[in-house]
């Protein structure tokens, strides 16, 4: 198997391996492109948007500086808001419903590296994705760990490193982030 599909199949992969850093070249390039886009310009911003994310549903703003590891792993609903120094690490796929805002400062990351020095020095990591349902406000400096689910109608604190599965309806926070209290879902259909 290659790098690349050791990675797609959720097993340790190199992340050295050349098809993965022209990939990762290529987003920071993106990145840079987006990021010098006049921040006044908002149809020049959503047009990038589409071009250099997996796919992107309509009235979504992603705000200056923001950073990715590949871009065509994002799927982004509609009506997002990502707020300035939004990181998202897409080694692997991330999925975002409707209706989702993402505070300042925020970290989503589908990757993650072995607790051995030996594998750390041998360049391994391992990648899941990550799911965030609908109608989910996300606030500033939140974390967000591989292969973590959202569900809908949730809420994450300010500051919460997100290390398990949210169900819907939740509020949580803290590090670890947990459930401070059941949410009402006020436009379930």
């Amino acid at each position: 198997m290659t790098e690349m599909e050791k990675m797609k199949a959720g097993l340790e992969y190199s992340y050295a391996d050349a098809e993965l850093e022209a990939r990762k070249t290529q987003a920071i390039l993106w990145c840079e492109e987006y990021n010098a886009i006049d921040g006044r310009d908002f149809e020049a911003q959503y047009a990038y948007l589409k071009k250099m994310l997996g796919s992107v549903g309509e009235r979504v703003w992603i705000a200056k500086m923001f950073c990715c590891d590949c871009g065509k792993n994002i799927h982004i609903g509609n009506d997002f808001t990502g707020n300035f120094n939004l990181t998202i690490l897409d080694i692997r796929e991330v999925y975002i419903g409707n209706h989702v805002m993402i505070g300042p400062n925020t970290l989503i990351t589908t990757v993650g590296h072995p607790l051995s020095p030996k594998a750390r020095r041998g360049y391994m990591a391992h990648a899941e994705p990550v799911r965030i349902g609908n109608d989910v406000w996300i606030g500033g400096n939140v974390t967000i760990l591989p292969g973590i689910t959202i569900g809908n109608n949730v809420v994450i604190a300010a500051g919460a490193v997100v290390t398990k599965d949210v169900p819907d309806n939740s509020l949580v926070g803290g590090v670890p982030a947990k459930l401070i209290k059941k949410l009402e879902n006020d436009v379930e259909e």
